[in-house]
């Protein structure tokens, strides 16, 4: 069994066997009323339980005591610690009851903790982004197979209709991405955070551009490499394995999907002098594909210790005013993606459910139940709209590449599929 970052420290109890004291009750009678809008009941480890008046939901179990006092007092981090330790469980259909749970907590005021959090971010050094990239991606290309598209790009898709397949979603996300971009034959293209290589290809093969592609991660470099060799587009696509900080040059398009939420806050400025430094002006342009908050917050506790250490989703007025204004460029469109985002993890929710005996004998029960959890909360998040995915399109404030309309970003991308 391998043995992972995300797992470790989780603390699996026996359940307890102990009757619940009337302190007990009243605790478990606090926790319901807390997410009594979400119609959710609570059921102590004796069968004492408390539920909600009209519709039901489902039921949150609770293994032990300690698990009820830890949940209490620390939610944002416990319920996930607590499911993955198999101390917290659900009944009723775990999407239905995670999303009702989520939907209580949209409109709360940022707490004391996320203040906390927002005060003490650290600036993503190198050293350090690629620990927490590598606590997330390395964890095997097999892994992602499971429950990914064949190309394994793990971004939000683009449905032109609502009917389309994740395979075919993934195929019109690329080519919307590089019709926004206006790519043509010949153009130099910086790519940030290339995964696995999909977007790198794409744009080699179909709009006949050369791209340098950046990326920390060990095992998605070793795959991208290997498929533009066996693609025939190793002279088009530079695959490089390192920090895209270090890039020299200059570029006629910069673009980033799924990296800067990985970038940290306090990197934004860094970020600025880069885009000032190597988009090719007057003509250059650049896209930013990221998760983003409509308001200033971290992202929850247990996502930050458990799935994306140092990961922060920036609302638009961050993105605006502390990277591309101070990189003397100019917004030329935005597009808000989040329910094709929430689509996108539901069909990876549910790949990735039948395959969840294989992931338990790789990973163990622990692992297999973060993810679990962590597909279908990212879901309820963005199908909520606590999680928004945006798509920034900029160019130098000079540039004369300012579309009359969107008409022809979006007219063909039906025929893809």
């Amino acid at each position: 069994m391998r043995r992972s970052l995300l797992a470790s420290g989780v603390v699996v109890r026996p359940r307890s066997t102990a009757s619940a004291t009337p302190l007990d009750r009243w605790l478990a009678a606090r926790l319901q009323r807390s997410i009594a809008p979400a119609g959710v009941g609570v059921e102590l480890w004796d069968g004492t339980s408390t539920h909600p008046g009209g519709a039901r939901t489902g039921d949150l179990l609770i293994r032990d005591r300690g698990a009820l006092l830890a949940v209490l007092l620390n939610p944002d981090l416990q319920y996930g610690e607590l499911y993955s330790a198999e101390r917290i469980d659900v009944r009723g259909d775990f999407a239905t009851v995670v999303e009702a749970i989520s939907r209580v907590s949209i409109d709360a005021p940022i707490s004391w903790r996320e203040r906390l959090a927002l005060w003490a971010a650290r600036p993503n050094a190198l050293v350090r982004a690629r620990r927490n990239i590598r606590h997330h991606y390395d964890l095997g290309n097999e892994f992602y197979r499971l429950w990914l598209d064949p190309q394994l790009v793990y971004t939000c898709a683009y449905y032109p209709t609502p009917s389309a397949r994740l395979e075919e979603a993934q195929v019109a996300k690329l080519d919307l991405v590089c019709r926004k971009l206006r790519l043509m034959p010949g153009e130099t293209v910086i790519e940030a955070g290339c995964g696995w290589g999909a977007l790198a290809l794409h744009m080699a093969r179909m709009y006949g551009v050369r791209v340098k592609a950046f990326n920390i991660s060990t095992e998605q470099i070793t795959f991208a490499k290997e498929r533009a060799r066996r693609e025939g587009l190793y002279d088009r696509v530079t695959f490089i394995e390192d920090d895209y900080r270090n890039v020299s040059g200059r570029f006629d398009v910069f673009v980033s999907v799924g990296m800067l939420e990985h970038v940290g806050r306090r990197n934004f400025s860094s970020l600025a002098a880069i885009l000032r430094r190597v988009i090719d002006r007057p003509a250059g342009r650049g896209l930013l594909h990221f998760i983003g908050r409509d308001t200033a917050r971290p992202l929850n506790a247990w996502t930050r210790r458990r799935i994306f250490p140092g990961a922060y989703a920036p609302t638009l007025a961050e993105v605006t005013t502390e990277i591309i204004e101070p990189a003397r460029l100019s917004v030329l469109d935005v597009e808000n993606l989040r329910l094709h985002y929430a689509r996108t993890l539901r069909h990876w929710r549910e790949r990735f459910t039948p395959a969840e005996p294989e992931v338990r004998a790789r990973f163990g029960e622990a692992f297999c139940r973060a993810w679990r959890l962590y597909l279908t909360a990212s879901e309820a998040a963005f199908a909520i709209g606590s999680l928004q995915l945006f798509q920034v399109l900029f160019a130098p404030s000079s540039a004369g590449t300012v579309r009359w309309t969107r008409a022809e970003v979006y007219s063909e991308l039906a025929g893809l599929l």
